[in-house]
């Protein structure tokens, strides 16, 4: 007896700022040199994926994977302005064809948190006509690479687009408006439908799009708490949720899920820490498996077919990460006992790479690099634990012992723990 079916999709997820390295025409690029921002230091080569993107998904496939999610970089693809790069587009469909070579089913995302420089500078998601913009890019990333896109992702998190860069400053562009948090959350939701409708109208790639889902609480039972509880929840699960409707409204949905948070006024970033005693990531995250399964029965509410599009822990301690493996995938097992449609997980990250403003300090990956040292790639355990759940379907497979011949990747070049 499986615990999933066969055809689930497996995987895992990068993105193009966070792994390629030498993206230094875009809003991120600049934000991580500025000295006055929360960056703690700049992407700089990434793990060099964007030479090394063969090898990566041959891994990646003999470690299990059948599906994987990443994106392309728009400032590469539209340096200025309605020019785009024939160059760029040729790299991208050479790394989509690659992904299918691997027999590994491409999510890409359109817009994963960076902006080309000309477009931020001309006021990014808060310009009058950012969507249609965004739709410009989206018809020609479409119309050129469709045929290699079965599943397209419009925007990754637009509430943590919003939130982060917008209320708490703590990415691009830096600003703390209340104003211009809503008005960039409004902006997002009008590039999704623009997006969905230039994909549409060019391939046909299944499209969505991808929210992060924290499970929200009052730090305390008391009025302005519970005020502060409603508010964020609107602005960062419901307005999302409860927009996806319609014929625009996609046709999938990506949710990603890590952690509890808990509201509080009192706070200076509106959140409060969690309470002594509470598991935590590096990230200083609460684990708290079972909000993934509360979170894709909200998310479920939509209607629409779901794919965890990103899950994961960050740490230096790899068996926590099978721990958290364990514990989440059988939080998925019951929301789909339990009726949820949800069709694929793809855990982040497929390696440990540049957290936006962390730096590369957070590890979230399966595999680990070594970037004083030719950025060597070291599956680690949890990698050929979540190998032995995708090729059996089986949660207790997780926990089974390893056997070499199972679990070693066929790259000869990869070194193995």
């Amino acid at each position: 007896m499986t615990d999933f079916p066969d055809d689930f999709l497996w995987g895992s997820a990068t993105s193009a700022h966070q792994v390629e390295g030498g993206n230094t025409n875009n809003d991120w690029w600049d934000f991580e040199h500025d000295p006055a921002t929360a960056a703690r230091e700049s992407s700089g080569d990434g793990i060099d994926h964007y030479h090394r993107y063969g090898e990566d998904f041959a891994l990646l496939a003999a470690l299990g994977h059948n599906a994987h999610r990443l994106s392309v970089e728009w400032s590469r693809i539209e340096p200025a302005p309605g020019e785009f790069s024939h160059a760029a587009l040729g790299h991208y469909r050479r790394v989509l064809s690659a992904l299918r070579d691997q027999g590994l089913t491409a999510f890409v995302t359109l817009h994963h948190f960076t902006l080309p420089r000309w477009f931020a500078a001309r006021g990014g998601w808060l310009a009058p006509d950012a969507a249609a913009v965004f739709g410009r890019f989206s018809a020609r990333v479409a119309a050129t690479l469709g045929d290699l896109m079965p599943y397209v992702c419009t925007i990754n998190e637009p509430q943590m687009v919003a939130l982060h860069g917008y209320l708490e400053g703590y990415h691009p562009p830096g600003l703390t408006n209340p104003v211009l948090w809503r008005r960039a959350g409004e902006a997002l939701l009008a590039a999704h439908v623009a997006g969905v409708r230039a994909v549409r109208a060019e391939a046909g790639s299944r499209v969505g799009l991808a929210v992060q889902l924290p499970l929200l609480a009052p730090a305390r039972d008391d009025a302005a708490c519970r005020t502060l509880y409603e508010v964020m929840r609107h602005e960062i699960v419901d307005r999302y949720l409860d927009n996806l409707t319609g014929p625009d409204a996609g046709d999938w949905l990506g949710v990603q899920y890590y952690r509890r948070q808990w509201v509080d006024p009192a706070a200076p970033a509106l959140f409060a820490p969690p309470p002594p005693g509470t598991p935590t990531t590096q990230m200083g995250w609460a684990v708290h498996p079972d909000g993934l399964r509360q979170m894709l029965h909200r998310a479920a509410r939509t209607g629409l077919p779901l794919v965890v599009t990103e899950n994961g822990i960050a740490t230096t301690d790899d068996t926590e990460r099978v721990d958290y493996l364990r514990t989440h995938l059988a939080a998925l097992a019951r929301a789909r006992a339990e009726g949820v449609d949800v069709r694929g997980y793809l855990h982040w990250s497929a390696f440990d790479n540049f957290e936006w403003s962390e730096g590369g300090r957070p590890r979230f990956g399966l595999v680990a690099v070594d970037r004083d040292h030719d950025f060597a790639r070291t599956p680690k355990p949890s990698a050929h634990a979540l190998a032995r759940v995708a090729r059996t379907g089986r949660l207790d497979a997780l926990l089974d012992q390893p056997t070499p011949h199972a679990d070693a990747p066929r790259r000869p070049s990869v070194r193995h723990r």
